[in-house]
């Protein structure tokens, strides 16, 4: 589609995004033909009511809708009669629709056609009712809610739902009165627009904070006292944690499985999009491996992951979107080799049942934090349609894994995601323990033959030699004595030597040498030889370097302490610089071809 466009007034959103992205009329945009006042204020009431809490939506006038989908080149509308509907609007927000509400609009160029876009945030105040007819004669009134492409009349149970949610206006929503505007950060709201392609990026900088948050609706109140929405520090502060105590993600590694003595802790703390990004990208780099497995019976490798990435990042996304921000608990990722956990509070909604999960098709009628996920929406990292659930058993499914596993309780106050590791990770785990373990033993066996063998040889031709020697200077008993206290001790000096030298020196322990120029803990060795998984780095890293004296303890009598670090020894600086030795030759040589 030709994105030849302009903006009049802007909105933090990208309307090209808007028309490509959301190609399909849906329960958050509807097109209008022409500017329809009846129509349009049926419209923005059941916007307002926002009845499954997804954010509000949008009603673009001047294009035509054909099969649910805009058609283009738009009709557009004549630029005249722009000022004449504003003024229209604005009478309608007062006169029909109570509470009074306001959409907000802007104007775009598109294709040569004037396009007018209402932006309509779920209201504060809903339920909101409207005229049903806008004649004098007529005084019904009616409540309006969105079913799925259509603006319909609210009646029965759908219309008792609403009236329940009266006053009830969403976490998220809600001003935050202990905050001030200049708690929002220009910097992060910038870079948040910049990210979602919105024209308002362009004059933010020519805004006040009080302007830029109400274009975004992360601000509230009257002129004399604005406050920011929850929604709007959640987002844009550096440290929301300190107005939502316990806003983090924890991410949890257990070496030896979750009933072991060991485990490493990481903490995500930020505006929510971030962390949410930054431990995503944690969890990547540090804790999944892919597989390849040859067969011998078929050219095609099998490729697969311990645990897919696609369904990590859905099951983390969900638990940021549909977790309280009022409760003080973090959401928590535990990683182990046999499963990945996510727990939130309290999670989906009660609405959704578990029976329907499980089975990978849960519809989710209401959402927790409906500004929430508007904004990770325009990032691109929740749908909002029930969509997460489902991505997660076809991420599982494509890697060959089983199917994940959820959890809670009747009362939802908590919510818990199970991720088994992928079934033969078990089997190619166990085949590399059975292979370093193989390869360990004989190299042991192997220097302890070479020692034996060499300690007995030595001694014996020692204890000749110096027993010949002597006899020929001293008296025959002498000769005798001399020749077996020699033997003995020439046998034990050289079967230590010998054993010593000949112990292996693996690939293995020569990258510990070589990483280790100064002192260093466990985590920063390992992180320099860039290895995540602790049990295979102390087996066939750690304690070869330290069976062959090495690398020592700096602190040998507290093998746990936490300020426990690791040097090379007198031995260990020998080896390092026959290694640099060897790499500067090796150099040479190749320098000299």
């Amino acid at each position: 589609m030709h994105a030849d466009y302009t903006m009049i007034n802007k909105l933090p959103i990208n309307f090209e995004n808007l028309i490509r992205q959301r190609s399909v009329e849906g329960e958050r945009i509807e097109y209008k033909k022409g500017w329809n006042p009846k129509s349009v204020l049926h419209t923005i009431c059941a916007f307002a009511n926002d009845f499954h809490n997804l954010g509000g939506g949008y009603v673009v006038i001047g294009v035509e809708a054909r099969d649910g989908r805009p058609s283009m080149p738009p009709v557009g509308i004549d630029p005249n009669k722009i000022d004449s509907i504003q003024r229209e609007l604005l009478n309608l927000g007062n006169s029909a629709i109570q509470p009074y509400y306001h959409s907000r609009t802007a104007t775009y160029v598109f294709n040569g056609r004037t396009i007018l876009v209402l932006w309509v945030p779920g209201g504060e105040t809903r339920p909101y009712r409207a005229k049903v007819d806008l004649s004098k004669r007529n005084s019904e009134w009616a409540y309006y809610i969105r079913k799925h492409s259509s603006t319909v009349r609210a009646k029965g149970s759908d219309e008792n739902e609403l009236l329940g949610l009266a006053a009830t206006v969403p976490f998220d929503d809600r001003y935050c009165q202990i905050a001030s505007l200049y708690d929002l950060s220009y910097r992060l709201i910038r870079q948040y627009l910049s990210e979602v392609g919105s024209e308002l990026e362009s004059q933010s900088d020519q805004l006040s904070i009080g302007d830029l948050g109400q274009r975004m609706n992360i601000v509230g109140g009257p002129p004399e006292a604005m406050f920011p929405k929850n929604v709007g520090l959640l987002f844009f502060n550096d440290q929301p944690h300190n107005y939502f105590p316990v806003t983090q993600i924890d991410v949890v590694w257990f070496p030896d499985g979750p009933g072991g003595d060991v485990f490493e802790e990481k903490e995500f703390r930020g505006p929510i999009w971030l962390i949410l990004r930054e431990a995503i990208s944690f969890i990547q780099r540090n804790y999944l491996k892919e597989v390849v497995v040859k067969h011998p019976d078929r050219p095609e490798a099998e490729r697969f992951w311990n645990f897919p990435i696609d369904a990590i990042e859905e099951a983390l996304v969900n638990a940021i979107y549909h977790r309280s921000y009022e409760i003080r608990e973090p959401v928590e990722v535990r990683v182990s080799s046999d499963e990945i956990i996510i727990i939130s509070y309290p999670g989906a909604d009660r609405s959704v049942r578990m029976e329907d999960l499980r089975k990978g098709r849960a519809v989710n009628r209401r959402y927790l934090n409906r500004r929430v996920g508007e904004f990770l929406k325009e990032l691109d990292l929740a749908e909002g349609r029930s969509t997460g659930v489902p991505k997660i058993f076809r991420a599982m499914r494509q890697n060959g894994s089983s199917e994940p596993i959820f959890e809670s309780d009747d009362y939802r106050t908590s919510f818990l995601v199970r991720l088994p590791a992928h079934s033969k990770m078990n089997v190619v785990s166990n085949a590399q323990d059975t292979a370093q373990d193989t390869a360990q033993d004989t190299a042991q066996d192997t220097a302890q033959d070479t020692a034996q063998d060499t300690a007995q040889d030595t001694a014996q031709d020692t204890a000749q030699d110096t027993a010949q020697d002597t006899a020929q200077d001293t008296a025959q008993d002498t000769a005798q004595d001399t020749a077996q206290d020699t033997a003995q001790d020439t046998a034990q000096d050289t079967a230590q030597d010998t054993a010593q030298d000949t112990a292996p020196i693996t690939r293995q322990v020569e990258r510990v040498i070589g990483a280790l120029d100064k002192e260093m803990r466990r985590t920063e060795l390992q992180d320099a030889l860039n290895l995540n998984h602790r049990k295979y780095f102390a087996k066939s890293y750690l304690q070869p370097a330290l069976k062959a004296g090495l690398i020592e303890l700096t602190l040998p009598d507290k093998p746990t302490s936490k300020n426990q670090r690791y040097r090379r020894t007198v031995k260990g600086e020998d080896l390092a610089g026959r290694m640099l030795a060897k790499s500067i030759e090796e150099d040479t040589a190749q320098d000299a071809e």
